[in-house]
């Protein structure tokens, strides 16, 4: 029954989802009739299993109807980043192979320069209108039966990193041979640790292209609940939809809570919050101080996991097991934690190291076996690069990224700490803190803040966020420095795109 094809049977006039702002509402049966009338629209076109199409949309109500199609179709689809560049794109497309690519209207633009870039994909549409070399995907769709196609297949998403430290890179699984409807690892553990059923109504504040919106919002379809999709996050609409809609089940980033939490306490009181049974957080650590301020503030209803695109491990807990674990991620529920240091081998319990999962399912980097075989250890374990230790109950910690470790003088630093610290300061919105040239130690450590009110920003604010970090942490930690910007490249999933900002203080040749 994990299938929205069922759902439209047994509760056809069911809300699968509605658009935050524009109300746009699309039932079960109107899902099941689009997506087997996509279904048909790629076999006429002559996708088969195993071929590759790609997304490059905002999100919109046609999203899941393409997706489902493809997913019943036994392709694989690639919903790509509204925010690339022309190049990024191209690169992106020729990767997977895509015959196929279906963009929106209000990426014009980006829909223009890629007619010219990429000439090896075939079939092109869009949605919500038509762009020059686009013909409206709804208009082809429609002239298709709504009935199942002869061959249905289960497909997948192929999904590709966001690259903060450089060229994205495909994660490709097996695409197996089984039913539309068969139940998948996401399905089984949404339903355990999160209760997620039919009656569940899910808040989707972030990018439907980024893995974990696409996936579970798929989820909450595969049970037959109601997923609300904002088209763009705003920190009190977000709280107004919760209250409007009666949300049961929600998913965040740090950077969102960061939000909420910054806005006037009049407003973050003014909307109801009770019916949240999992407000469910990942992407990025969350600061312990905002992450206790979120408890105190929504009840024990946060949930947390740590896991990647690739699929290789899933770490989770639950409020309770934070609250007893300050600042953990939680216990393996798929794979089996280990942390090797930079020879690959295992570390004492409470020892830093490199996260690797062992027993987890395999992946591989789409044409780049170099890659691939770079994120595994001698032994087999895969890992995502990031650094974290393991108590003596087993719970993970995250410390940071190795690609973002600076070494001051022969000192580790590891900038997570510094950041968490720096947006608990009531006159900072947003931080990242990077390594910059250092003549003496090699480098020193830099703060770029994005203030609360940007006509604060200048020498004395940060004289005082330098203090409050030297007040807070060990001085070797501390920045030396405070620059100052608008807003962080961030990418909307949470993530912060480092490497752009370290660009800007070292020479080519170092970050080549």
């Amino acid at each position: 029954m994990y299938h929205p094809c069922h759902h439209s049977v047994s509760t056809p006039g069911k809300v699968a989802y509605v658009m935050a702002r524009s109300g746009e509402a699309v039932t079960y049966r109107q899902l099941e009739e689009r997506s087997n009338q996509g279904a048909h629209l790629f076999r006429s076109l002559g996708l088969k299993r195993g071929d590759s199409i790609a997304l490059m949309m905002d999100n919109n109500a046609r999203f899941f109807e393409i997706c489902f199609a493809a997913q019943r179709s036994g392709l694989l689809f690639t919903a790509m980043s509204s925010r690339l560049s022309g190049q990024e794109a191209e690169y992106i497309l020729a990767d997977c192979g895509a015959k196929a690519l279906i963009v929106s209207t209000s990426l014009a633009a980006q829909a223009a320069e890629l007619l010219a870039r990429t000439p090896k994909v075939i079939h092109r549409f869009s949605v919500n209108g038509t762009v020059p070399g686009y013909p409206s995907f709804e208009e082809a769709r429609a002239k298709q039966p709504a009935s199942r196609i002869a061959d249905e297949c289960a497909g997948r998403d192929m999904l590709y990193s966001s690259g903060t430290t450089g060229r994205p890179k495909g994660v490709k699984t097996e695409l197996l041979a089984e039913a539309i409807d068969a139940a998948s690892t996401l399905t089984m553990v949404a339903q355990k640790l999160y209760g997620l059923a039919s009656g569940s109504i899910y808040l989707s504040p972030a990018p439907l292209y980024h893995a974990a919106p696409l996936r579970f919002n798929m989820t909450v379809m595969r049970f037959g609940g109601t997923s609300v999709l904002m088209e763009h996050f705003d920190a009190e609409e977000a709280l107004s939809l919760i209250e409007r809609h009666a949300i049961t089940h929600s998913q965040w980033v740090p950077t969102m809570f960061v939000r909420m939490l910054k806005l006037d306490p009049a407003i973050r009181e003014r909307y109801r919050h009770d019916t949240l049974r999992a407000a469910i957080h990942a992407a990025a650590p969350c600061p312990v101080q905002v992450k206790q301020r979120m408890i105190e503030w929504w009840g024990p209803v946060l949930f947390e996991y740590y896991a990647g695109t690739e699929g290789n491990g899933f770490v989770a807990c639950n409020s309770t097991d934070w609250l007893a674990h300050s600042g953990t991620v939680g216990r393996a529920l798929v794979g089996e934690v280990r942390i090797l240091d930079d020879a690959n081998e295992v570390v004492p319990t409470g020892e830093t190291g490199t996260i690797h999962f062992a027993n987890g399912p395999a992946f591989e980097y789409h044409n780049d076996p170099v890659k691939t075989a770079s994120s595994k250890s001698p032994q087999g374990w895969t890992t995502l690069g990031d650094v974290g230790y393991v108590d003596a109950e087993g719970y993970l910690y995250l410390t940071d990224r190795k690609h973002y470790m600076i070494i001051s003088g022969g000192v580790n630093i590891y900038p997570q700490e510094v950041e968490n610290l720096l947006v608990t300061h009531p006159k900072v919105m947003d931080a990242a803190v990077i390594g910059v040239p250092n003549e003496e130690f090699g480098e020193e450590v830099k703060a770029v803040v994005q203030p609360v009110d940007l006509k604060a920003a200048g020498p004395a604010l940060a004289e005082e966020l330098i203090a409050f970090c030297r007040a807070n942490l060990s001085h070797l930690k501390c920045p030396r420095s405070v620059d100052f910007e608008p807003e962080l490249p961030r990418h909307p999933t949470g993530k912060l795109y480092k490497r752009l900002l370290r660009d800007r203080y070292w020479p080519a040749k170092v970050t080549a």
